[in-house]
Formats: C-alpha cells, sequence, structure tokens
C-alpha cells in the first residue's frame, strides 16, 4: 500500500516538484556496499546504474572539491547540483560501482579507512556480521556488556539484524573495549575470527584507489581504524585524523581536505579538531539537502534506496517534509493528555 501510493506521487511528478523547489540546495548521497546482483544491505550494480543515470540527467554532478571552494572562497555552485560519496573503502567500489562511474562520467568521493586499506585489520562492524553469518545454530544469544541480544537466525535477513541489534551496543562502548568485547562474543557463539577480513569484506588495493583517483574519484579520509570519534581521547582522535590524511597523500601523491565522520557521529571537539587537522570539508549521515548556511564541517548528506521510487521520494527533499510533518504531529500527541487535563482546546 505504501509503496503503491508513492508511485502514485512519482507518477503524478509530485517529487519532481519537491526536487525543483529545492534545485537551489546541495543534494549529497551516500552509499557503503555495492553487488554484482540484489542483496541485501548492499546496492546492486543495476541499481546504481538506475540512480547515477536519474542524478545524471536531472543534476549537475559535482566533485566534493567544488562544494570545498563554494564554502571556502565562494566558487558559485551550479543550480540543482549533487555530489555523490561512497564511504569506508571495500573492494566492491572499485569492482561494481567504478565501471558504473566511469560509464555516465561522473565523478565521486570515496572516503577511506587507511588501516583497513593497508589490510592492518578489518571493520569491526563485519566481525559480528560474520560471526552471525558463520553460526550453524538458528539462535544467537549473546551478552554485550550486560545487555543480552537473543534473536531467531532464520535466514539472512534476520542475520543482519542480530549483527545491527549486537552492533548498537557495540557502538557506544569505550573504543578501548570494542575488541575485547568482540572476541567475548565470537567465544559465546564458537566463532573463529579471521586475521584478515574474508573476500566478501576486503578492501579496496592502492594501485586500485590510484586508478579510481586517476579517473575523477576524489578520495577523503575516514580515519585510521574507524572508531566511533566521540568515544575516543584527543591523543587517539588527534593521530586518526592525522595519520590517516598523512597516509593518503603518501599513497596517493594528493592533497586530502575532505572528511567522513565514522558512522556519522562526531560533536564540537570532534568538529573541532577535524578542522585543525586540515579538513576543510567534512559530512555526516545526518539526512538532509545543503544550503548556503551549512557547516561545511558538518554536511548533511541522503541515504540512498535499492528501488529507483524510494531514491527519487529521498534525493527531492520530500523526506525532510514528511519528517517535519511527523516531527510536529509527534509533539502534538505528546502534550495531548496534559492539554486534556488542563482543558486546554
Amino acid at each position: 500500500m505504501k509503496h503503491a501510493f508513492l508511485q502514485l506521487m512519482r507518477a503524478s511528478g509530485a517529487f519532481a516538484t519537491f526536487r525543483l523547489a529545492n534545485r537551489r540546495k546541495l543534494l549529497i548521497v551516500t552509499y557503503h556496499r555495492f553487488s554484482a546482483d540484489r542483496a541485501y544491505a548492499a546496492t546492486s550494480a543495476a541499481a546504481f546504474a538506475e540512480q547515477v543515470a536519474y542524478l545524471r540527467a536531472r543534476y549537475t554532478i559535482v566533485p566534493l572539491s567544488a562544494v570545498e571552494r563554494y564554502f571556502r572562497e565562494g566558487h558559485p555552485l551550479p543550480v540543482a547540483s549533487a555530489a555523490i560519496t561512497i564511504d569506508d573503502g571495500y573492494h566492491d567500489a572499485y569492482e561494481v560501482a567504478f565501471p558504473i562511474l566511469k560509464r555516465y562520467a561522473v565523478p565521486a568521493t570515496l572516503f577511506a579507512a587507511t588501516d583497513f586499506i593497508d589490510q592492518k585489520g578489518w571493520l569491526w562492524t563485519d566481525k559480528v556480521r560474520f560471526m552471525a553469518f558463520g553460526m550453524t545454530t538458528n539462535r544467537l544469544s549473546a551478552d554485550v556488556g550486560g545487555s543480552v541480544v537473543d534473536a531467531e537466525l532464520d535466514g539472512p535477513i534476520s542475520r543482519f539484524k542480530a549483527a545491527d541489534r549486537l552492533n548498537a551496543l557495540i557502538k557506544n562502548l569505550p573504543e578501548e573495549n570494542k575488541e575485547q568485547v568482540i572476541a567475548s562474543i565470537a567465544t559465546q557463539v564458537g566463532i573463529t575470527l579471521p586475521i584478515l577480513p574474508p573476500a566478501h569484506c576486503r578492501p579496496v588495493a592502492w594501485n586500485e584507489l590510484r586508478e579510481m583517483a586517476a579517473a575523477g574519484v576524489e578520495i577523503g579520509s575516514h580515519t585510521v581504524t574507524h572508531p566511533i570519534l566521540p568515544c575516543v581521547g584527543t591523543e587517539q582522535l588527534t593521530r586518526e585524523l592525522t595519520q590517516s590524511r598523512a597516509r593518503l597523500e603518501e599513497m596517493l601523491g594528493r592533497q586530502v581536505t575532505l572528511f567522513c565522520y565514522p558512522n556519522g557521529d562526531y560533536d564540537q571537539r570532534v568538529r573541532g579538531e577535524v578542522e585543525r587537522a586540515g579538513y576543510r570539508l567534512a559530512v555526516t549521515t545526518e539526512e538532509g539537502l545543503n544550503d548556503a548556511s551549512s557547516d561545511p564541517l558538518a554536511l548533511h548528506r541522503i541515504h540512498t534506496e535499492c528501488d529507483l521510487t524510494h531514491f527519487i521520494q529521498s534525493t527531492s527533499g520530500f523526506g525532510e517534509v514528511k519528517n517535519r510533518v511527523r516531527g510536529t504531529v509527534e509533539s502534538r500527541t505528546r502534550v495531548a493528555p496534559h492539554d486534556a487535563m488542563t482543558g486546554a482546546s
């Protein structure tokens, strides 16, 4: 029913109206994982090609360096500008997404975690997913700092959701405790974690990153080890920001001024350190469009959808209006009992 309503809105041109109303705002879309075919929690090659074609036909796709110059020097952006970003640096960004970006001749930005690219380790969120999918039983029960996650494992989607529940708890732990807790979960569920990531979680190689950079894909920093930055001390924070930038510049031979907050998490302390580290533009995972009043070190992005109708809805700016309306309704709902008791009408 909901999807049919969205299809009707698309057919009626409602989303086009929102897109045109927001044509002077900057759209930044974000991707993480890609797959050759349809896969849960990944954008298929067909869907990505369809979305890039949609953006290319209706927007001017600009590199984030152009956005940086807009905020820093006042260089104007074209009306209806959009930017494409890819987080983390998985190999499927090179294998699946990169050929499509080249086919449509559009720029993009890939944010890389340098220890991941150097194969010194793998992203902690993937370790939990590896465990959920590696279990031979149909039930997961694991303790994370006193909080127990108990879940049925009756298919791929349930395993993804169980891993996401565990990751949500682990995310809030002090950074120095994360690996210890993940090792404890592995013991609880009887899984041995490999030192390096399995093939489906492997990173893009440096020579592939250089090839992408030469073809118009800008490379930005996503820290060294992908920690939740508000959870780390100042010494580690400085190291994550400066060493990742230095490593990228050493290996790519290019200046790096673009940054992406891991998991989108930041606070004013983190933002200040990002600025002091020499970054000129940074993106979050806060949903929305951007304009001249936006903070260049805390830009909003739109999370992409797998089907084109939802993608059109989310990129049009309709979601911002929907969220504002929903927030107003929820606010009124919260105060309604008080109004009833006081006789307010």
